[in-house]
């Protein structure tokens, strides 16, 4: 069944600081459009608004992206790219990619399971 948008956003917000495990393509995306639409309409509304809301959003929207990067087979930590100039681009590409399924990421994923 696919995610839909209120899915996405109940998830993401569930596992706000969840940094472990998988998130899909479309749970990445649907949150991250929701994370834009807020951003805008609370910088419409007052600038301290948004900055709170900027804050609040920054950590499951680090979180979510971490888990969509082990979802490529690939560290959390190549979201730092987006640091340097350019680096951006190249990270969006990472998180638009296909999931990965080797046998070794599934492996680790039961394993990260069973440690809960």
């Amino acid at each position: 069944m696919p995610m839909t948008f209120l899915d996405a956003i109940r998830v993401c917000l569930a596992k706000y600081a969840d940094f472990t495990g998988r998130a899909t393509r479309a749970e990445y995306w649907w949150f991250f459009l929701a994370v834009l639409i807020g951003s805008a309409a609370a910088s419409a509304a007052h600038p301290a608004l948004y900055g709170l809301f900027s804050v609040a959003a920054i950590l499951p929207l680090l979180a979510v992206g971490a888990r969509r990067l082990h979802d490529t087979n690939r560290s959390g930590w190549w979201q730092l790219l987006g640091l340097v100039p350019f680096g951006i681009i190249v990270v969006i590409i990472l998180l638009a990619l296909p999931a990965t399924t080797s046998a070794a990421s599934l492996q680790s994923d039961a394993f990260a399971k069973r440690d809960l």
